[in-house]
């Protein structure tokens, strides 16, 4: 008896899965089969705006899988498409898609979600991002049956991840993607036999992490330093914190704590450092270790602070 998988995903994160799966040749004493692959369409990206195709469809043609790119999945067409793979179970991961209950119903398996987060805490577009902003000490990640609801199903297997005092997005999203693929194949053989029901979220322990937006990136300086030093970590690679350094946008790429050892305002630059330079914020001194004025790159805020006259200059 064969297996036939559909896998549907998008971003660099999804990749690891796929490549798991493709390498997958049976599970739960069925074969497997990975009969297609849905991503997003081609979009521009980089300066040059070129139409690029995402990293799930560069990966798929590579392992020779058919590639679906369709806009939606609500109108009959693209459904009809899909049935007509005769997917047994969907794997789904940072699709980004919305997928009806006619798509969900549609495989005797159901759908099954690749979550970057111990659910139920951090349901919702950027659970990498707002464990990191919260202080979270771990994360993790959630195989869990798709349902209507916005990661509401019940949960199949989990991996824990910790967090560590230096872990950016990106850091913490490069070790969840291979973790994804692992957590994956070890609930597939529970998921298949289905002798075992997966377990119910908690919607008491659960919170929401909402998709980032551009204007929460630029900083308070009023706010408590350790707030301000886990969004700089949180916001990279994007949407990256910024602030204002004389009119003109300064991002924030790296910062660390400080002891301060005098008070100032709010934004306040307070003295340079081996590292970069100590700004005031709400409760103490956050040093700035990596910056990027706008139109050039990231340096190391020692080399930016070098010939500038920067303390007493007002951020912001």
């Amino acid at each position: 008896m064969s297996l036939r998988v559909v896998y549907c995903g998008t971003p660099d994160f999804a990749v690891p899965a796929l490549e798991a799966l493709a390498r997958l040749d049976e599970v739960g004493g069925e074969r497997l089969e990975l009969v297609a692959a849905y991503t997003q369409p081609d979009r521009p990206a980089g300066r040059g705006k070129k139409l690029t195709a995402p990293p799930v469809k560069q990966a798929a043609l590579e392992l020779g899988l058919p590639v679906e790119q369709p806009l939606t999945l609500r109108d009959a067409t693209a459904q009809e498409r899909l049935a007509g793979y005769r997917p047994d179970l969907l794997v789904v991961a940072a699709y980004g898609l919305i997928l009806p209950p006619a798509v969900l119903d549609m495989p005797r398996l159901g759908a099954v979600n690749i979550h970057a987060s111990l659910l139920p805490r951090w349901r919702g577009a950027a659970p990498i991002n707002r464990a990191i902003e919260a202080g979270d000490a771990e994360t993790g990640i959630t195989i869990m049956q798709m349902e209507a609801g916005l990661d509401t199903g019940p949960m199949w297997h989990k991996l824990v991840e910790p967090i560590h005092g230096d872990d950016t997005a990106g850091s913490l999203h490069d070790r969840l993607a291979p973790l994804g693929a692992t957590a994956l194949i070890e609930a597939l053989p529970r998921i298949i036999e289905g002798s075992e029901a997966p377990e119910p979220q908690d919607d008491a322990q659960a919170c929401y992490a909402a998709k980032l937006a551009k204007p929460e990136a630029r900083v308070d300086w009023r706010e408590p330093a350790d707030l301000i030093e886990r969004r700089v970590r949180a916001f990279n690679p994007w949407p990256v914190a910024q602030t204002e350094l004389e009119g003109k946008p300064l991002r924030i790429w790296g910062s660390r704590l400080a002891t301060p050892t005098r008070q100032g305002e709010p934004g306040e630059v307070m003295e340079l450092t081996e590292d970069g330079f100590a700004v005031q914020s709400g409760d103490g001194w956050l040093v700035l270790t990596s910056v990027q004025r706008a139109g050039g790159r990231p340096v190391s805020a020692a080399d930016f602070a070098r010939g500038r006259s920067l303390e007493g200059v007002m951020l912001g």
